[in-house]
C-alpha cells in the first residue's frame, strides 16, 4: 500500500500543487489573522477572508484526500470549482475595498502607497485561477506546466509592486529594503524569458537559478523582519508584528519560487529532452 502511494506520488505535479494550494490557503488564515488585527477588524467585512480561507484549505484537503484514496474526482473537481470562484470574487472585492480606504478619495500616488496593502487581496484571485486551472487543464501537459509558470510569473509582478509599495512607507530607509524588489524584477524578466524562448536550455536552467535566489533573498527577509520586530517600539513582540514589519511576507518569494520550479520540473517531463538539455 505504501508503494503504491508513493508512486501515485511520484511525478504527480498537479496533486503537489494542490498541496501547495490548500497551504497557501491555511498560511492566509494566519497573515489575515494578523494583517486585521492592526485595525481590530474594525469593518465586519474584514471577517470574510479570514473565514474563507480556513474553510477552503478544509474542503480542498477533504477533495485532496477523496482523490488519492477513494480515486473519486467528484468532490475534488466540484469543491474545487466552488473555492476558485469564491476565492476571485473575495480578491477582487478586497482590492476594491483596500483601494476604498485611501486611494478613491484623494486619487494620488501618495494615497496609494499609505492606503491598506491594495496587491494584498490579489492572492486570492491568484490562488483561485489556480485551482480552477488544476482542474481544467489536463495534466501532464505543457499548457499545465505554462499556465503554472504564468501565474508564478504573475505573483513575482504583484510581489513587485507590493514589496516597492511597501518599504516605500518608510521611504526606503534601509538599503536591503531594495532587495527583493530588484529580485521580482529579476524573476520577472527571466520567467518572460523562458517564454520567449520555448523551454530552451538557454532559458531553463538560469530561471531555475533566479527561482532559488528568491528562496534565498526570501528566508534573508524573515530574519530580517523578525529582528526588526525583535527591536521594535514596543515591548509586546506582538504588538511589533501586528504593526510594525510583517515577518511572512518575505516567505511569498519562496511560496512563488516553490510554485516556478513545480511549473519548470512539469515542463521538463512534457518537453522533448533535447529541447530543455544540452
Amino acid at each position: 500500500m505504501a508503494s503504491e502511494t508513493r508512486n501515485q506520488w511520484a511525478g504527480a505535479h498537479d496533486l503537489w500543487l494542490e498541496v501547495f494550494l490548500l497551504f497557501n490557503f491555511a498560511c492566509l488564515t494566519g497573515d489575515i489573522l494578523l494583517a486585521h488585527s492592526e485595525n481590530s477588524f474594525r469593518n465586519p467585512a474584514e471577517y470574510i477572508p479570514l473565514g474563507f480561507s480556513g474553510a477552503a484549505a478544509i474542503l480542498l484537503f477533504v477533495g485532496l484526500v477523496s482523490r488519492v484514496k477513494s480515486q473519486s474526482l467528484l468532490l475534488w473537481k466540484w469543491f474545487g470549482y466552488g473555492i476558485g470562484w469564491i476565492s476571485i470574487a473575495v480578491g477582487i472585492a478586497g482590492v476594491a475595498y483596500h483601494l476604498e480606504s485611501s486611494f478613491f478619495y484623494e486619487r494620488t500616488l501618495r494615497s496609494l502607497t499609505y492606503a491598506a496593502p491594495f496587491a494584498a487581496p490579489l492572492a486570492y484571485v491568484g490562488l483561485g485561477c489556480l485551482v480552477l486551472m488544476n482542474r481544467m487543464v489536463p495534466f501532464p501537459t505543457t499548457e499545465w506546466a505554462k499556465w503554472t509558470l504564468l501565474f508564478t510569473l504573475g505573483g513575482f509582478a504583484g510581489n513587485f509592486g507590493l514589496s516597492l509599495s511597501d518599504h516605500a512607507v518608510n521611504g526606503f530607509y534601509h538599503w536591503a529594503e531594495w532587495i527583493p524588489v530588484f529580485s521580482c524584477a529579476l524573476a520577472v524578466g527571466f520567467l518572460i524569458i523562458l517564454f520567449a524562448g520555448a523551454g530552451s536550455a538557454q532559458s531553463f536552467k538560469p530561471c531555475a537559478l533566479v527561482l532559488v535566489l528568491q528562496i534565498i533573498v526570501g528566508v534573508a527577509g524573515f530574519f530580517l523582519h523578525g529582528q526588526a520586530d525583535l527591536h521594535g517600539p514596543s515591548a509586546s513582540l506582538v504588538q511589533n508584528v501586528i504593526h510594525g514589519a510583517p515577518p511572512f511576507a518575505p516567505m511569498l518569494l519562496p511560496n512563488l519560487a516553490l510554485l516556478g520550479l513545480l511549473g519548470l520540473l512539469a515542463l521538463d517531463r512534457v518537453l522533448p529532452q533535447s529541447r530543455i538539455r544540452n
